[in-house]
C-alpha cells in the first residue's frame, strides 16, 4: 500500500480532429484527501477524470513513439485493469440516468444488485438524506434530490476513492451544506475524494488541495491557502463628494471609478493602518468599506483572464505575421 492513492504523469488525452483535450497534465492525490479539479467550461476536467475512472485510455495524435502519459489509481492502469480498479471506486456522474417510474428505493436496490459489498438501501438513503423519500418515484424528486441519489449510488459500495462530478448543482443550500458535511466525514473515515465543480466556495471549504485548468493545461496547483496567496487583497469603499482619490496617500495605489475606489495590495494590514491614519486625521468618512484578502475566485478569474488575454495576443499577432506574409 502506498500513501498516493491516484497518480497522473504527463497525460493527453486526443479527440477525432487533432483535438487536444488535456495537454500533458501531473498532479496525485494522496489517501484521505479531497482533491478538487477546477477550471472553465472546456478546460479538460471532465475528460481528465474520465480517464482516471478508466473509461478510456491516454491518447493523442502525432509521432508513434510519443508517449501520452500515464494515469494510475492505487497503483494501478485504471483501463487496463478496470475490473480490478472499480470495485473500490465510486462515481458520481454529473447527470445519472435513473427509470424514472421506479420508487427512490427500487432504484438503490437495483443498483446494489450489480455492487460488490453494497450497503442495504436504507442505511445509503439515511446517508444522504432520502430515508424520508424511499417511496417517491424517481420522477418526482427535485433537482437537488437525484444529485443526492446520484451520491447515494455512488457510495453504494464503500468506496476507497470517490469521484464527484460537480456534486451539489441544483442542491439548495441548506442540502450543499448537508453534502459538504458528509463529504468531510467520508474524509475523516479514510476515503480519497476527487471533485470537480464550478462553485468555488464548495472547492475552498472543501479540498485539501486544487488544481486550476485551463484549455488542457495545468496552471496553478496548491491548497487554497497557497493558490490565494499568490493573489493581492483588496481593500473597497466610496469617497464622500467633493473629496477627489487624488488626495488619497500615493502609496496606496488606488484605482479610482467616479467616487468608488479599490486598492489592491500585498500589505493588506499596513495598506489598511494607512489609510484608516489618513481618514481620521483628514476627516472623511469612507462609505462601504470593505477589506478582504483574495479569494479563490479572484485567484480563478484572474488566471482565467490572463491566459485569455495572451491568447488574443498570440492570435492578433499570428494574423498580422500571415497578412504580412500574403
Amino acid at each position: 500500500m502506498t500513501d498516493t492513492v491516484i497518480d497522473v504523469q504527463g497525460l493527453r488525452r486526443g479527440y477525432a480532429g487533432g483535438f487536444e483535450a488535456v495537454r500533458g497534465v501531473s498532479f496525485s492525490v494522496a489517501r484521505g484527501e479531497i482533491f478538487a479539479l477546477l477550471g472553465t467550461n472546456g478546460a479538460g476536467k471532465t475528460s481528465t477524470v474520465e480517464l482516471l475512472e478508466g473509461l478510456a485510455a491516454p491518447s493523442g495524435w502525432g509521432s508513434p513513439q510519443r508517449s501520452w502519459g500515464k494515469v494510475r489509481v492505487f497503483g494501478l492502469d485504471p483501463y487496463a485493469r478496470r475490473a480490478e480498479v472499480r470495485p473500490r471506486t465510486g462515481v458520481m456522474l454529473q447527470e445519472g440516468g435513473f427509470p424514472s417510474d421506479l420508487s427512490v428505493a427500487e432504484t438503490v436496490r437495483m443498483w446494489g444488485g450489480v455492487t460488490t459489498g453494497a450497503r442495504p438501501a436504507a442505511e445509503v438513503l439515511e446517508l444522504v438524506g432520502l430515508a424520508a423519500r424511499s417511496s417517491v418515484r424517481v420522477k418526482q424528486l427535485s433537482g437537488g434530490e437525484r444529485r443526492r441519489l446520484d451520491l447515494a449510488l455512488a457510495l453504494l459500495g464503500r468506496p476507497e476513492v470517490l469521484f464527484l462530478d460537480e456534486p451539489t448543482t441544483g442542491m439548495d443550500p441548506e442540502g450543499r451544506r448537508d453534502t459538504w458535511a458528509l463529504v468531510r466525514e467520508l474524509r475523516e473515515k479514510g476515503t480519497t475524494v476527487l471533485l470537480t465543480t464550478h462553485y468555488l466556495e464548495e472547492a475552498e471549504e472543501l479540498a485539501d488541495r486544487l488544481a486550476i485548468l485551463h484549455e488542457g493545461e495545468l496552471v496553478l496547483s496548491g491548497t487554497p491557502a497557497e493558490v490565494t496567496a499568490t493573489r493581492p487583497a483588496r481593500i473597497r469603499f466610496t469617497l464622500p463628494a467633493g473629496v477627489p482619490a487624488a488626495r488619497l496617500p500615493l502609496a496606496l495605489h488606488a484605482a479610482a471609478y467616479g467616487r468608488r475606489v479599490e486598492i489592491r495590495t500585498e500589505r493588506l494590514q499596513a495598506d489598511l493602518t494607512e489609510l484608516l491614519r489618513w481618514a481620521h486625521d483628514s476627516g472623511v468618512e469612507l462609505a462601504g468599506l470593505d477589506a478582504r484578502s483574495a479569494s479563490l475566485e479572484d485567484a480563478f478569474l484572474e488566471i482565467a483572464g490572463n491566459r485569455r488575454s495572451t491568447n488574443t495576443r498570440n492570435e492578433n499577432r499570428n494574423d498580422d505575421t500571415m497578412a504580412g506574409t500574403r
